[in-house]
């Protein structure tokens, strides 16, 4: 284990501002408060079906993919604040006209519906390529599994915010879960707008380029095409060069064909499948096979979101410890595989349900925060891109909008499956899935496996 790098980020850690925090803070809370609002239409989905589309009972409606790639784009060319503020708001306003407004007019049009949740999904695909490139912006390689395995939890938690929110005023009709929702996510919006600090730069602090060239390593999940690691494995992360003036943004091309980004948008794709059908069907679920009341079905969905807030966490530092990442997602994956048995078989009791939601929730939403966070990050930053630190979002958005088509995709699957053949043959999909993760990073996991291999053998001789 690589103990004195972990004291040397340590030390570092310990020379974070008061404006570290704080942009911890806000990121976090504005994707929670966008992800609550997209929590809400899940929570309701019983209520809402029976009184919008009773002949579809249980079909469910996703976000649109292709705002991500345009967003990710879009905020390497824009301030990111003010296309996180915008997005928020907006979104806000669609979701209040969505949910609330229609209900109160009592005017039902699936037409209507379509298109507001399209452009919903435009403006929440703002959301995650902004507050990651921001995240980036201020935290370097210096723990930033752990600290974005604990920042990847705002997704986790807008859920069970969602949950809460949505669980609390749903005895009232479910367009005050919309209403209730919306104005808090305008709200965060505002803050963001007046609150947010994109960059140290804004307030004269130094930029990370200085503490990632302190740094004698760093977390490399990337493909390498060198035949020895030791040797010629890049340093991925932007290299502090005093001779660039002009910073722009790479293309969307170009930020394709970086190393390790086509290979962790297409495992992305899998695991986002998984983990969002979870998202969207979870409370669902536990009402249609269990009989349970729909206010109880959405507080016992949390503990999914539990267990991915721990995992995502836990598996964050342990990768930081061992500077690779794949092996770990590699674990926890395989492992996910036996835990998506176990849920499929949880018996008709509330507690062993939860418990096993939660065991299933840390090994694969940990997974999915930790590559749709920290390795973005890692994608984004390499020295490959050198003299663009303009081009996080926009890996950040080619990984997460990737991963959202498979989301989108299985929506789709899981109605059609579960019509047809059942819940069961769900979860045998939901295995598939996480399989093909697997197989998707795995030239990345042979390569960091064989790397720490020759790594280990190499103290072993030299101590």
């Amino acid at each position: 284990m690589a103990w004195p790098n972990i004291f040397q980020r340590g030390a570092l850690l310990s020379q974070f501002s008061h404006h570290h925090v704080v942009v911890f803070l806000l990121t976090f809370f504005s994707y929670s408060l966008l992800h609550a609002s997209r929590k809400t239409f899940s929570n309701v989905k019983v209520s809402i079906s029976k009184q919008w589309t009773p002949s579809a009972f249980n079909k469910s409606i996703e976000l649109p993919v292709e705002g991500l790639f345009i967003s990710g784009i879009v905020g390497d060319r824009l301030n990111l604040r003010w296309v996180l503020s915008f997005g928020m708001c907006s979104s806000a306003l669609v979701v209040f006209v969505f949910g609330t407004l229609t209900e109160w007019l009592h005017f039902y049009n699936k037409g209507l519906y379509c298109s507001l949740w399209i452009v919903n999904g435009l403006l929440q695909s703002t959301g995650w390529p902004c507050v990651v490139a921001v995240m980036g912006n201020w935290f370097g390689k210096a723990g930033r599994g752990v600290v974005f395995g604990l920042w990847s939890a705002c997704a986790s938690v807008g859920n069970i915010l969602g949950a809460c929110l949505a669980s609390s005023v749903l005895q009232y009709g479910y367009e005050y879960a919309f209403l209730v929702t919306a104005a808090v996510q305008f709200a965060g919006g505002i803050i963001i707008f007046f609150g947010l600090l994109v960059s140290p730069e804004e307030i004269g602090l130094p930029g990370i380029e200085a503490e990632e060239n302190f740094e004698d390593d760093s977390h490399r999940p990337l493909i390498s095409g060198a035949e020895n690691e030791d040797e010629a494995e890049p340093n991925y992360s932007i290299q502090e060069d005093k001779t660039i003036t002009q910073v722009k943004a790479i293309s969307f091309y170009q930020a394709c064909c970086l190393p390790g980004v086509i290979a962790y948008s297409l495992a992305y794709a899998c695991l986002k499948l998984v983990n969002y059908s979870f998202f969207f069907w979870l409370p669902f679920y536990l009402s249609n096979n269990f009989g349970w009341k729909e206010a109880e079905a959405d507080k016992l969905s949390i503990w999914y979101d539990v267990g991915g807030i721990i995992g995502g966490t836990l598996q964050g530092f342990i990768s930081d410890v061992l500077q690779k990442r794949a092996p770990v997602l590699a674990l926890s994956l395989l492992l996910a595989v036996g835990s998506l048995v176990g849920y499929s078989r949880s018996p008709n009791d509330k507690s062993i349900n939860a418990l096993l939601m939660a065991v299933t929730g840390f090994f694969i939403g940990g997974p999915s925060n930790m590559i749709s966070s920290a390795i973005s990050a890692d994608l984004g930053r390499q020295e490959l891109i050198q003299g663009s630190t303009e081009a996080l979002a926009t890996v950040t958005g080619i990984v997460d909008g990737t991963g959202s088509i498979g989301a989108a995709v299985g929506q789709y699957l899981v109605s059609l499956i579960q019509d047809n053949l059942g819940w069961m043959w769900v979860f045998y999909f939901f295995i598939l899935m996480t399989s093909c993760t697997i197989l998707f990073i795995s030239p990345l996991i042979v390569r960091e496996i064989c790397y720490l291999m020759q790594r280990r053998e190499a103290r072993i001789l030299s101590g």
